[in-house]
Order: C-alpha cells, then structure tokens, then sequence
C-alpha cells in the first residue's frame, strides 16, 4: 500500500529548498509515480492515459499525479474536463545534485576497495611472476 498525503515531516519550518528536495524524495519514493514520470519522458499525456497501463482506478492515478505536481515534478494544464500531463526534470535534477554531493565518498570507498583488491591479488602465493611462464596443468 502506498502512502500518497503523508510525509514523516512538517514541510512548513522547513527552508524552500530543503522542502522542495523532501517532496520530490517523497514523490520518487513510490514505483507508480516513477512509472508516471517514465511514461512522460518526452511526451504531454491524458491523465487517462497515463492510468491505462495500471491496475488501479483513474482515481488512485490522478492522487499520484497530484503528489507529483506538488513535488514540480508534473506540470498539468486542463482544457475543461481533458487534463494533460507533461514532465518537468528540473526539481529532479535539484535532487541528482543533492545526490551528487557524496560521490566523492562513494569515490574513496571505491578507490579503497580497489587498493585491498589490488593487495590481495600481489600477496596471492599462485600468482604468476612477470616474465615467467606458468607451466601446464597435468590432468
């Protein structure tokens, strides 16, 4: 069951950026609204059309939308009763920089796991010297 007004946190004594960041987590959190954003890749849908490929009511999707319109996510323009969804990336790209922030950490921890990778192979007692041939196994 996914949970689709709640938020663990008051989003009011909050800084903008810092609120904008935790609705677009919030929004991304859950794999029907992912698949929404997917499915707006590069093109303005219906909200029917957005719902087709769900097996949930037009109701339950337009909730979803909601969320993600709240998190700028989706913008949605009506015509009277058509409404027409499209994809805006820019609160997701706020996000990727955020995000981006610790590579540098998962970088030495990669470097690190590369140094012990590196060390282990150099200590191994069957590994083959340089300029040496390995002779054949006997079977």
């Amino acid at each position: 069951m996914s949970t689709l007004h709640a938020t663990p946190f008051p989003l009011e004594a909050e800084e903008p950026e810092t609120a904008l960041l935790d609705r677009v987590f919030f929004a991304l959190s859950d794999p029907a609204r992912r698949q929404i954003l997917e499915r707006l890749d590069g093109q303005a849908l219906l909200v029917s059309e957005l719902a087709a490929p769900f097996a949930i009511s037009l109701q339950a999707v337009s909730r979803h939308i909601q969320v993600l319109v709240r998190a700028g996510l989706v913008r949605q323009e009506r015509t009277g009763r058509v409404s027409r969804c499209s994809l805006d990336a820019g609160p997701a790209h706020a996000a990727a920089v955020w995000l981006n922030r610790y590579a540098k950490y998962w970088q030495q921890q990669f470097d690190l796991l590369a140094a012990t990778l590196t060390d282990i192979e150099e200590r191994r007692p069957d590994k083959p010297r340089a300029g040496r041939k390995r002779a054949p196994r006997r079977r």
